[in-house]
């Protein structure tokens, strides 16, 4: 892979529980590059978890915020492994700077296999709160429409977190020489 694409973000975008922070952390190790999970470092500064900053703040405060941190790091980071919230793309000024200034991948997994990792997701995902079964997967299905906007597409079914970074690696040409 050319020069430019070594000083690029690589960012993550994909469903909740697709496994963006713990690919993220992986892709971070192997190519030597700082790792930001947008919705840790949120958290982090704003000191309270993101179910409570819904709850305190609501839905639009976080997104408002959220967007103005992805926009941050793709004007003034470079060569970061990033790991975007799963509704993060669905703000068109976010899809618009994430594919300008960086390298987006869609970590895609099937419906079926989302539905084996649900109940270890729903209780820090507050957009899953109170949702029936059929609104899930239509969320599910609705941001895969939104996640179409990528550079490179990743399915991730049948394949670890540590093999899913393996594939990056190799495909992106990024190994340290």
């Amino acid at each position: 892979m050319n020069a430019e694409m070594r000083d690029k973000n690589i960012v993550l975008i994909g469903f909740m529980g697709v496994g963006k922070t713990t690919i993220g952390q992986l892709l971070s190790k192997k190519l030597g590059r700082d790792f930001i999970d947008i919705d840790q470092q949120i958290e982090k500064d704003f000191q309270m978890t993101i179910p409570e900053m819904f709850q305190q703040k609501g839905e639009a405060f976080f997104r408002q915020t959220e967007k103005e941190y992805i926009v941050q790091m793709c004007e003034h980071t470079m060569g970061s492994i990033v790991s975007l919230g799963g509704g993060a793309f669905q703000q068109e000024d976010i899809r618009k700077k994430c594919l300008e200034h960086c390298f987006v991948i869609f970590l895609d997994l099937t419906w079926e296999s989302w539905q084996q990792r649900m109940d270890l997701l729903i209780e820090n995902r507050p957009v899953l709160h109170n949702r029936s079964i059929e609104e899930m997967k239509q969320l599910f299905n609705e941001r895969k429409s939104i996640y179409a906007f990528h550079n490179l597409k990743v399915e991730t079914d049948n394949r670890s977190a540590e093999e899913t970074a393996d594939y990056i690696v190799e495909i992106l040409g990024l190994g340290r020489s």
